[in-house]
């Protein structure tokens, strides 16, 4: 399978810069089951699309402020986006300079204090912050949003909300789960009293989920790990909504990629049940994988070649999210972060 085989021509303009005012505003594309019509609605209207007795799953990881500014001691300018805190001060990062820096060069941080480069991990270089306090402090008083790089302007003030889910809890994304950024608490409450339950996973978003695919043979590509957590609250919830005949309903491919890890097949897991699972992961879902754990996927609309494209795809089939992808172009849906929504069902079976 190639990389090519997974593009498609999306005029800049659509790539949405900023936000909506209202977050269930967005319009959302649902793709049916059964080949047919796309049905043009909006996230607002999501209750009526859902049963009683349906399981919507969110990624409750909250964003941290990961991106800091500072200079060499040559005086060259870096930018540095923290992608995982390593304990003890030390962090694993992405580096934006003019000339690699070697193991033991300082950096002067805008805000006070030091990194010392450490060494190479991959693509990323690890830094040993010498700062005041906790690094996740210094961070959150220091540290500026890390909006995607398709975000063609410096943070506001209304991102530091807005780029951050109503239910983020657990601290240590540098990427928001954005289709989980449509829901606000008028739209909880009222899916819960049309009987729709929730239940939450833990995927901290990485940096390099904004790495491109490097190569044309997708045999070849290596996905970036993402640390996750799916707790025994989640497997409960599951198994009550299936053996009630309910639907489980992921939101964003965050919380596919936290089930299906938890899902794999192993010597812990040979029937490859849904269980508690805590550690890493690098699975690449592509045409081909047959995800068991969703019914369904609220996602946004995805960058062309990418990993994320390659997962819906492999959900709803490389035709029918083809077809989704022209109309949404078509009518002209915002697409990407602070974009608009697609509701998934997984092709009929013929």
């Amino acid at each position: 399978m190639k990389k090519s085989d997974f593009t498609y021509e999306l005029p800049a303009e659509l790539i949405a810069q900023a936000p909506l005012a209202e977050r269930s505003a967005s319009r959302l594309l649902v793709v049916p089951p059964a080949p047919g019509a796309l049905l043009d609605r909006q996230v607002r209207e999501l209750p009526r699309l859902l049963e009683p007795g349906d399981l919507l799953v969110f990624n409750d990881t909250r964003v941290i402020p990961a991106r800091l500014f500072g200079h060499k001691q040559t005086g060259g300018r870096v930018e540095i986006l923290v992608e995982r805190l390593l304990g003890e001060g030390r962090a694993r990062v992405q580096l934006g300079v003019s000339k690699s820096p070697k193991a033991g060069a300082l950096i002067e941080l805008d805000a006070g204090g030091i990194a010392e480069v450490a060494g190479r991990d991959g693509e990323f270089y690890l830094l040993d912050f010498r700062v005041d306090g906790p690094l996740q402090e210094y961070l959150e008083r220091a540290g500026r949003l890390p909006l995607p790089p398709y975000i063609q302007r410096e943070p506001g003030t209304d991102d530091a909300e807005r780029y951050q889910t109503v239910f983020a809890r657990v601290a240590g994304a540098v990427a928001a789960p954005t289709a989980g950024l449509h829901f606000d608490a008028p739209l909880l409450d009222e899916l819960a009293a049309r009987g729709v339950r929730t239940a939450h996973v833990t995927l901290h978003v990485g940096a390099g989920t904004f790495q491109p695919v490097r190569v044309e043979d997708l045999s070849g590509h290596v996905m970036h790990a993402e640390r996750i957590e799916v707790g025994q609250a989640v497997v409960d919830e599951v198994a009550r909504t299936r053996a009630a005949g309910g639907r489980v309903i992921a939101v964003g491919t965050t919380v596919v990629r936290a089930l299906e890890t938890a899902m794999q097949v192993g010597p812990d897991n040979p029937d490859g049940a849904l269980r508690p699972f805590a550690g890493e992961s690098r699975l690449f879902i592509l045409p081909g994988y047959r995800i068991r754990s969703v019914d369904a996927m609220l996602t946004n609309f995805h960058l062309p070649e990418s990993t994320l494209l390659m997962m819906v795809s492999a959900f709803a089939g490389r035709e029918r999210i083809r077809q989704a992808y022209r109309h949404a172009v078509e009518s002209r849906y915002r697409f990407f972060s602070y974009g608009d929504a697609m509701l998934l069902f997984p092709e009929a079976s013929s």
